[in-house]
């Protein structure tokens, strides 16, 4: 009986000397906060209503809500690039969604221009990240698709010595809002060491209807609406991996309602032939046939009901605009609501323009921030969208930039 229970005995502890202890519990990953900057194209401050934007009017109660002021003018690609180098577009060198620069004589700037020439002056915030070591990504965003800083023709697409984000997509209309959301999630879903720390994200939806409808449509309510879904949607996400984050949601400038029953027509106050558009709409740029600069002169500087012009030297100077060689001879401006077009509209529209003055209640942009850096329920005085590319440098932990047009100080009282 001794022996079988000695070996029993001997069996037990070889046992336990070979079984391994218990593994210690998982650590969970402790996330650093990212900075999420969220462009919705086209929301006045105005649509930010628990209606309309439920997500986003809870973001502005647990952050910090303003009115923002654009750049002019008050266009998609100036304002967008303003708020991505905290330049004004006058400086920027994005100074249209369309323009000529005569140091590329039978070109035209579009908004599908890629090349490095027309966007190098101003470097734009993910560069700047990317220049300190700070891995980002851009989700779509005016400037984006740019290799900035590059230079040359392009060999096979690439031009040299260019820069992006370490991760972007170029811009495609039929990528869904939620797609897009999906794809910062899995960006967001990487090891440390691939995932990004600052991103960009952006929604044309509520644009697109404003101009379709006009800016107090239903139709606009509802893009609003199908919007702030996609941004709970990103939250619920980040919310599921323990990923803290600063968002920063801006829009590039506003929308007023426009019709074909207030246009001005040009070919009404000059022939045609003896200047050539630049742009038209809210704003008219205008560049005289040769020989025709005096006709050209006197027939905008008269007096025109719903429209004034200047030429570039006299550009009023609560514009901001009017130094950058880009910008054309002369600039004319509808009053809010009106378009400036080549020639009268052959049928009825009713729609939403921008490109007013800057100043106009009707161009203003909607601006709310979120998160650990930001203190609960401040309401901002208004402040120019300069001051936004500041606030990311901070958010960021990048140096102050002494060049930009503007400071984070307007934030200070929504900084914790």
């Amino acid at each position: 009986m001794r022996i079988p229970a000695l070996l029993l005995a001997l069996a037990a502890l070889a046992g336990c000397a070979t079984t391994p202890p218990p593994a210690p519990a998982a650590v969970a990953e402790v996330r650093a906060p990212v900075t999420i900057l969220i462009g919705v194209d086209g929301a006045r401050p105005d649509i930010l209503t628990p209606a309309v934007a439920p997500i986003l009017s809870r973001l502005a109660a647990d952050g910090a809500k303003a009115a923002m002021q654009p750049s002019f003018p008050t266009k998609t690609f100036p304002n967008f690039w303003t708020l991505a180098t905290g330049v004004r577009p006058d400086r920027n060198g994005i100074v249209g969604n369309a323009m000529e620069d005569v140091a590329r004589p039978g070109e035209r700037f579009t908004m599908a221009t890629d090349d490095p020439f027309w966007w190098n002056t101003a470097k734009p915030i993910w560069v700047a990240a990317e220049e300190a070591g700070i891995r980002s990504a851009t989700m779509f965003w005016p400037g984006s698709e740019v290799a900035w800083g590059g230079s040359g023709r392009p060999h096979h697409g690439v031009y040299a010595g260019g820069r992006h984000a370490s991760d972007w997509q170029a811009f495609a209309q039929a990528i869904t809002a939620e797609q897009r959301v999906d794809t910062v999630v899995d960006w967001m879903r990487r090891p440390a060491a691939t995932r990004p720390r600052f991103v960009t994200l952006y929604f044309d939806d509520v644009d697109t209807a404003g101009h379709e409808d006009g800016p107090d449509a239903p139709a606009t309510r509802a893009a609003m609406t199908h919007v702030d879904a996609a941004i709970g949607r990103l939250l619920r996400e980040l919310a599921a991996m323990g990923q803290q984050a600063n968002l920063v949601v801006v829009a590039d400038h506003g929308m007023a309602a426009s019709s074909s029953e207030r246009v001005v027509a040009l070919d009404a106050i000059a022939p045609p032939d003896r200047y050539r558009i630049i742009e038209a709409g809210p704003y008219a740029s205008i560049a005289p046939a040769a020989g025709q600069e005096a006709a050209v002169a006197a027939a905008l500087s008269r007096p025109h009901p719903h429209m004034q012009c200047w030429p570039k030297a006299a550009i009023p100077a609560r514009l901001r605009y009017g130094t950058h060689p880009r910008v054309p001879p002369w600039l004319c401006l509808a009053e809010t609501g009106w378009s400036i077009l080549a020639t009268a509209p052959t049928r009825a529209d009713t729609g939403g323009a921008h490109g007013y003055d800057d100043a106009a209640p009707e161009m203003q942009a909607l601006f709310v921030a979120s998160g650990p850096a930001f203190r609960s329920g401040v309401t901002l005085p208004p402040f120019r969208n300069t001051a936004v590319h500041p606030l990311l440098r901070r958010l960021l932990g990048l140096p102050a930039d002494p060049s930009l047009d503007a400071t984070a100080e307007p934030f200070a009282p929504a900084l914790k």
